[in-house]
């Protein structure tokens, strides 16, 4: 594709060479240049691409785009484009370089600091089960209707986010539904997306830190971005932030919540428990009336569900599968079900840190479980301070903790669990400790009483374990069957193996 073509929809200055050449590819890798590469000098935290510009010109690049002044050999035929924000330019170009995928999909976009997995998921279902071909991205995986690839970031770098597109739309996908963090937003990763719908879920403080938001204000302020780059804006009214979101919104404005105002409200919320599943019913009313059950438990999940609901239901899919599907949505990782006993309840969820293990003990507790236990562990080279806090909230929250190993990384699994103690120590909590997390399981399984709920918490969705620098495969689905197929357990427990038939 001409170059001069790729730059239409971007202000630049033209600081050398020709815009009368073609571009094979696009890339902001510098190791990843072929002859005729467009290469993007992006600034990022730990790398600045414009040191790189004489390897790649050196390894074929036919054209450079930059912020800075760069210095290049004078026979050297490159051309150098400069522009304010290379970060937006690589978003806006790249889409043009794929042929603008966004424009042939009807592109949904989910922001707020919790619930964006679980509603990504129960969105693609609804739409694929009302004949929708939908594609994901978010932060488990990439969905693209032919493959399925393991997340690296919540919202990938623009120019992967284009090629997943473009990827989507040559395999017949109509629709995508997709995570958009604010860290996307800041770094200009959605630039060239032209959003159909977006949904705020609600906001708390997170990712307020040196390399990602000075303030909560900023954290904020870039989350309310992508009301501005949607046409139909879906808000959690229930939500404290919700007008703060709403203010500078250049979108149609569709409500949801507790709220008699919203436009899709739920009432009554009842929580259920049967044969060991935990879930949540309500009524619907306002745009439709029905009644909602929800395969999920928590207050959290009727927020979830709304918001699904009210996408859905804008996109025109039929109520009845809007209800059949919350009826048995399960997400993996999210306070996923593992339902090997009607007596207790087992599930697995991602909580890793202590606002998030709060939350769901808070959660489960509501159940009124006759004993609450929580297995988790902490990751290695990462703050202590979270091993001290995780500790103590499931020691004043579970009514027994099993303390095992995550992601030691490079660190001594004896020693992070030591410091999980410290914090349980704070507690008048009972608590085992067991390093190995396949026998932290069994042990959960062989000494659970009818009516526990627990938890195993902190890997979610994750398929490994990071140790001393290399992962190795370890799935807790897998580990738990391992676990039933022992004899032992078969002799004493009886537990049956219908989630894995």
């Amino acid at each position: 594709m001409k170059l001069e073509l790729l730059l239409k929809d971007v202000e630049y200055t033209i600081v050398r060479g020709s815009l009368d050449r073609e571009i094979s590819g696009v890339e902001n890798d510098s190791r990843n240049i072929t002859e005729g590469t467009l290469f993007f000098c992006i600034k990022g935290a730990n790398f600045d691409g414009h040191q790189f510009v004489k390897q790649v010109v050196s390894d074929g690049a036919g054209a450079l785009i930059v912020e800075d002044d760069v210095d290049l050999d004078d026979d050297k035929d490159v051309a150098v484009i400069k522009v304010d924000s290379t970060r937006y330019a690589m978003g806006v170009i790249s889409a043009a370089f794929y042929g603008n995928p966004a424009d042939k999909l009807t592109v949904i976009g989910i922001t707020g600091t919790k619930g964006k997995t679980t509603t990504t998921y129960m969105i693609k279902s609804m739409l694929e089960k009302a004949g929708k071909k939908t594609g994901l991205i978010g932060t488990i995986e990439v969905i693209n209707g032919d493959n399925v690839t393991p997340a690296k970031n919540t919202t990938p770098e623009s120019i992967v986010i284009q090629r997943y597109l473009k990827e989507m739309v040559d395999n017949g996908l109509d629709s995508v539904v997709m995570e958009v963090s604010s860290q996307g937003l800041m770094l200009d990763r959605v630039a060239g997306i032209s959003f159909d719908y977006g949904i705020f879920s609600n906001l708390s403080e997170d990712h307020i830190g040196p390399n990602e938001h000075k303030t909560f204000e900023e954290y904020m302020g870039w989350k309310a971005k992508l009301f501005t780059l949607c046409k139909k804006g879906i808000f959690n009214i229930d939500d404290n932030y919700a007008g703060n979101m709403m203010k500078s919104c250049t979108c149609e404005v569709v409500t949801y919540g507790l709220n008699d105002k919203a436009d899709y409200q739920a009432r009554n919320v009842e929580l259920y428990e049967r044969d060991g599943e935990l879930g949540i019913t309500y009524d619907l009313d306002g745009k439709y009336q029905g009644k909602v059950r929800v395969s999920l438990p928590g207050d959290f999940s009727v927020h979830n569900s709304l918001s699904a609901i009210a996408l859905a239901s804008e996109m025109g899919v039929d109520m009845n599968i809007i209800l059949e599907i919350l009826c048995n949505i399960h997400v993996k990782g999210r306070v996923e079900m593992i339902p090997i006993s009607d007596s207790f309840t087992l599930m697995i969820d991602y909580a890793h840190n202590a606002m998030s293990l709060e939350s769901i003990l808070k959660t489960l507790r509501a159940y009124s479980p006759k004993r609450l236990v929580c297995l988790f562990g902490c990751g290695g080279n990462r703050s202590r301070s979270r091993r001290f806090e995780m500790g103590e909230v499931s020691g004043n929250m579970a009514d027994l903790t099993i303390i095992t190993s995550d992601n030691p990384r490079n660190e001594e699994p004896q020693a992070i669990i030591d410091d999980i103690k410290v914090g349980i120590g704070k507690t008048a909590g009972e608590y085992v400790e067991i390093i190995d997390r396949k026998e932290a399981i069994r042990y959960a399984i062989m000494n659970a009483q009818e009516g526990d709920v627990i938890i195993l918490a902190g890997k979610g969705h994750e398929d490994y374990q990071e140790i001393k620098g290399k992962k190795y495969h370890m799935d807790e689905r897998e580990l738990i069957k391992e676990v039933l197929e022992e004899e032992d357990v078969k002799k004493i427990c009886g537990y049956n193996n219908r989630y894995f038939s």
